[in-house]
């Protein structure tokens, strides 16, 4: 017997329905929208991991500056340019401070693009600029000035003029003079600063967020 309303050998199958290709393409946009919307807020209050790996670079290259100059009786410092840093050492023979070039992990750092340095020493903003970073053995001024003018520095240090002359100086003694030294996230006001202690130690402060 066959049902009424169906023809002999016609086929009973239900429909195969799915979604068409334009279908799928608005579903796609309006996941990526989601997800950009997500990052974008991840940006804004979120972890910054950039900023957060330069900060953590820096402080370890400073402890490692200051195991190596106890070590090899040497002073060092860190001379600043806006965008990045390079580590000098106080040379007795020739009674300058001078590159360091042996040490590979003590190369010039540059920050990743959006990241500034902005320094203080001994509760005045220096000025930084990027031709600090270049090694020459020509210039006489440094870019925070005279080391005598950069805090109490031992007497041979006091006449030292050249331009590889640091602003922030790590003695082999584990002391270091006053300085506060900050990494900013251009636009947005984010930053960690790493700040001396009055008993030698470096602090390390916490990403934070711009005042609004």
């Amino acid at each position: 017997m066959v049902a009424a309303g169906v023809r002999p050998g016609a086929s009973t199958a239900p429909c195969q329905c799915g979604f068409t290709l334009i279908e799928i393409l608005v579903v796609v946009v309006i996941i990526g929208v989601v997800i950009v919307g997500a990052l974008l807020s991840l940006g804004a209050t979120g972890k910054d991991s950039q900023l957060e790996r330069e900060r953590d670079r820096l402080a370890s290259l400073m402890a490692y500056v200051h195991e190596r100059g106890g070590m090899l009786t040497l002073e060092y410092g860190i001379r600043c340019g806006q965008h990045g840093y390079r580590f000098v050492y106080f040379d007795h023979i020739t009674n300058q401070w001078v590159p360091e070039a042996t040490d590979d992990t003590l190369r010039l750092r540059r920050l990743p693009a959006g990241l500034t340095l902005t320094l203080v020493i001994e509760g005045r903003p220096i000025v930084l600029n990027d031709k600090a970073l270049t090694v020459s053995k020509s210039a006489t001024t440094p870019a925070g000035g005279t080391i005598s003018a950069l805090g109490d520095m031992p007497s041979s240090f006091t006449a030292q003029t050249a331009d590889n002359s640091p602003q922030v100086m790590l003695f082999s003694s584990g002391e270091t003079n006053s300085f506060a030294l900050t990494i900013t996230r251009d636009g947005v006001g984010r930053n960690a600063t790493l700040q001396s202690a009055d008993d030698g130690t470096i602090h390390v402060s916490d990403i934070v967020e711009a005042k609004k």
